[in-house]
């Protein structure tokens, strides 16, 4: 059954627009875990946009499922990181000027730098995740540099309808398989949603799925605990 991996950016990016205090995202985690998430994701991005300092070091405090932080291959949030040791880092892309992130991240282009921050997440016992397009290149990277899980880009397949949407859901197929076989974890993530995510939970193999800015607009008209509890209700449908 995939764990269901709820990122709780956006309720800092609600506390941010107002330079306050609320809502506090260790708040949100504790909501977010009584309504059944697996893990609780958060990004901590160079230009702190939305998720500080101070709340990864709370929810590492906090958190009671697997903490899941996404970060840049940045010598500063590298460093952040391995100090704090969240169970899972995940390398994702990050451009200051995009509203969020574009697309997986180029494994191939900035190898080295992809490299170096896997040994260091690794020499810090942090199990590693790379955010990749469904690219047979990419993933061969992935296994080359010995991560430990690759989350599939889900955002092709989010953002196409009819035919298009069935080819982005054949390419997610193939990447998974290519995964598997390289003896990787399979994640998948960005753009799922209450209507699109059970063909993508119900991929062979899929072990974790993270879900945020839908789970979040849910929850403004039923609360977080319930909107959590709806997307796992179809997440554990789709597999049965």
């Amino acid at each position: 059954m995939p764990e269901l991996g709820v990122n709780i950016d956006h309720i800092a990016t609600i506390r941010e627009a107002r330079k306050t205090w609320e809502p506090d995202p260790v708040w949100a985690a504790s909501a977010a875990e009584l309504g059944g998430a697996d893990c609780i994701t958060v990004h901590l991005r160079e230009d702190r946009r939305h998720i500080q300092d101070r709340d990864v070091r709370l929810l590492r405090e906090t958190v009671s499922v697997k903490l899941n932080l996404e970060l840049a291959c940045s010598e500063e949030i590298l460093r952040i990181a391995c100090e704090l040791r969240p169970h899972q880092a995940t390398l994702v892309p990050e451009r200051r000027d995009e509203v969020t992130t574009e697309g997986g991240l180029d494994a191939v282009l900035h190898r080295a730098a992809v490299q170096e921050a896997v040994e260091r997440l690794r020499e810090a016992g942090i199990a590693t995740s790379l955010f990749l397009d469904p690219d047979p290149r990419q993933i061969d990277v992935a296994a080359e540099l010995r991560a430990d899980a690759v989350e599939l880009h889900t955002g092709t397949y989010a953002l196409t309808q009819g035919s298009g949407r069935d080819e982005a859901l054949r390419m997610l197929v193939a990447a998974g398989h290519q995964i598997r076989q390289s003896g990787l974890a399979l994640h998948a993530g960005h753009g799922l949603n209450y209507h699109n995510v059970q063909p993508v939970a119900a991929l062979e193999g899929m072990r974790e799925l993270n879900i945020g800015h839908s789970i979040v607009s849910r929850a403004v008209f039923v609360g977080l605990g319930e909107a959590v509890r709806e997307m796992k209700r179809l997440i554990d449908s789709a597999v049965r």
